[in-house]
């Protein structure tokens, strides 16, 4: 009779849900709300490339290639808010990305209990804290003290050649620099908080057999924990990208307007594309709307390029983890 049982065929168990309504109308509402916001997005894109396409028009390629910006002459040339916009995100980047790191492996790996905690919480509220009021301490708070910082550091590299064209003359408050600290503040817990998440998914065992085999913390860290968590930690840093290069108020509040600024100079003031929409939208006619809607349609494209870029090193990270583990 044992034997019997034993040598029955087990039972196959439909994972795929098919035999059930319930789970093909969810499948079915999971295809629409997905297809939904293709849709949404299309039209955005549809919309607002209509709506910039008089500017395209008239400029042609000279859009993304002038700099001269100058709604009574009818002149659209975008190049200096492009620049301060990918300018300001990179600096953003660079002062964020360290610190983020440092604080999400202090809270995972170093942290005590009772610190961990308050820590997340912290973060979590500085995440929600509304861009203006960023914007407002940093034109209200930080701008003012730190142009003289700013002083000391041109004169301290005056005279060597690259850094004096970097840390420039006649350095202003609201400048490139201060957007990108400001801005690497609002970014710094979003990546902090997903860069978090991703580094608390790396498996116990595989962090123990490192102790086991004699490992540090540190060497640990990278060679467990860095290695597995490596493609989440690509998508947090890029989703910080996106935002710092939409950022609107904040940055259009500390960059100082600057209209035609192309300069590697930090300490000069500039504008960028999110900055200046808000600034002149109010005031301007169909034209010069249309040429602010294309720099938004610039903008568009290259957040998604910016995305695109991200999920395709976060595919080849974790092909690369299979492969390895395998």
């Amino acid at each position: 009779m044992l034997a019997e049982q034993s040598s029955s065929p087990p039972t196959k168990i439909d994972l795929a849900g098919s035999r059930d309504p319930s789970d093909r109308i969810f499948g079915w509402l999971a295809f629409g709300a997905a297809g939904l916001v293709l849709l949404i997005l299309g039209l955005i894109a549809i919309t607002m490339t209509n709506r910039a396409s008089s500017v395209f028009r008239e400029m042609g390629l000279e859009f993304f290639t002038s700099k001269r910006w100058s709604p009574a002459d009818d002149k659209f040339g975008g190049l200096s808010f492009i620049w301060g916009t990918l300018y300001t995100s990179a600096i953003a980047i660079v002062i964020a990305v360290p610190i983020s790191l440092s604080v999400s492996l202090f809270i995972t790996q170093v942290a005590p209990r009772w610190l961990k905690m308050p820590l997340v919480y912290v973060l979590d509220l500085l995440a929600v804290i509304p861009s203006v009021v960023f914007g407002l301490w940093g034109v209200l708070t930080l701008a003012t003290p730190i142009q003289s910082v700013y002083a000391r550091v041109h004169h301290a590299v005056d005279g060597i050649p690259i850094l004096q064209s970097i840390f420039g003359a006649s350095p202003q408050g609201r400048s490139f620099f201060t957007a990108g600290i400001i801005l690497s503040v609002m970014i710094t817990p979003i990546i902090t908080s997903l860069s978090r998440e991703v580094i608390e998914t790396t498996p116990a065992n595989e962090k123990e057999a490192a102790y086991a085999l004699g490992a540090t913390r540190w060497e640990m860290i990278r060679g467990s924990v860095i290695p597995h968590s490596k493609g989440g930690l690509v998508g947090a840093v890029m989703l910080g990208l996106g935002r710092a290069m939409g950022e609107t108020i904040a940055a259009a509040l500390v960059i100082g307007a600057s209209i035609g600024q192309l300069s590697i100079n930090l300490f000069s003031s500039g504008n960028s594309m999110p900055a200046v929409i808000a600034n002149e939208w109010g005031e301007a006619d169909d034209l010069h709307k249309s040429g602010l809607i294309a720099l938004a349609v610039v903008l568009f494209l290259i957040t998604i390029l910016v995305n695109v870029i991200a999920s395709a090193i976060v595919r080849r990270s974790m092909a690369r983890s299979r492969g390895a583990n395998s």
